[in-house]
């Protein structure tokens, strides 16, 4: 087991590192939580590194990314074990490190090539019924006053273009259009990059009541925002509380697992529910903002059940 070290890492290698953080943040742009992701998965590794005497970046051999991976698996380097996700993201941020180590000529050979990081089990992104999606939505406008026009408009948003939820509260006024028949909403999702998706009926009406009788009243109490959705202070609305909107609907609505609902579950039935009514799984690929394709096919599996319902309405001889 490797105890924890309380050695400094050596100046090289933290050199090294803000170097390539540097470069994460002007070259490709990441946004300030992935930034902080790679910094929090490559100060373990630099500590890692520290307890094993690795002084320069030449010294790093294929056995340390090796031992690292099992070390963030079991906890062996004294802090809490990661599960198969997070622990594939930490060897991907060393992998990218090493790689640019490479390519900028610091070392020869890539030690991290040949270490793979651990296989994670595909799992059926969590959807609601249409039904419930409906309920979820009426329990978010009940009440009186800006605020319930406003979580309607905020749900309705994001159902209709399967949003992130930083991208919905990122949207401006000027980002949307509500011309009846062909409106839109612009988004930025991950890395600033662009996309422009429809919006429905329903979501065009909820946003014109919002933005026409509600809005108008919260950002008389702000500095002129141009966010679209407003808190009571007329600032912008941030995340938690875009969350805590969607917690409170569950919760009016009476749907059981409230406490699991997320917005990213409007954003996952988005999905299920368009594939499911015929769409084509790269449409809804773009719509998403996925860059490729094989993230979004994980909408296109079939649950057991549903696997089962099928053969027995299908097969000639499933049952008498």
């Amino acid at each position: 087991m490797t105890a924890p070290s309380d050695a400094e890492a050596a100046p090289a290698l933290r050199l090294a590192l803000e170097g390539y953080l540097a470069h994460l943040a002007v070259e490709r742009g990441l946004s300030r939580n992935t930034l902080a992701a790679y910094r929090r998965d490559l100060e373990r590794y630099l500590a890692f590194l520290a307890a094993r005497g690795r002084a320069e970046p030449g010294d790093v051999v294929e056995r340390d990314v090796e031992d690292f991976l099992t070390a963030v698996r079991t906890g062996q380097d004294g802090r809490a074990a990661l599960s198969a996700a997070s622990a594939a993201r930490a060897v991907v941020a060393v992998r990218g490190w090493h790689r640019f180590w490479v390519r900028d000529g610091v070392t020869p050979t890539d030690a991290a090539h040949a270490v793979r990081p651990p296989a994670q089990p595909r799992r059926l992104p969590k959807a609601i019924p249409v039904e419930q999606v409906t309920a979820l939505i009426e329990a978010a406008g009940l009440g009186d006053g800006p605020v319930p026009l406003r979580d309607r408009a905020l749900l309705e948003l994001l159902y209709a273009t399967g949003a992130r939820i930083s991208e919905a509260v990122g949207v401006d006024v000027d980002d949307v259009d509500r011309t009846p028949g062909h409106g839109y909403a612009r988004l930025f999702g991950k890395g600033g990059k662009e996309r422009v998706v429809p919006l429905g009926s329903f979501a065009l009406e909820a946003l014109e009541a919002y933005l026409v009788r509600a809005r108008p009243a919260l950002a008389s109490a702000g500095r002129g925002t141009p966010a679209v959705f407003l808190n009571t202070r007329g600032a912008r609305l941030s995340r938690q509380s875009a969350w805590a909107v969607l917690r409170t609907a569950a919760g009016r609505a009476g749907l059981g697992d409230a406490e699991h609902l997320s917005p990213h579950t409007l954003r996952h039935s988005f999905a299920t529910h368009l594939l499911a009514g015929g769409a084509d799984v790269r449409v809804v690929q773009e719509l998403l903002g996925h860059a490729s394709v094989t993230t979004t096919q994980v909408y296109t599996l079939v649950t057991p059940d549903s696997l089962r319902e099928v053969y027995q309405l299908s097969h000639p001889r499933a049952r008498r």
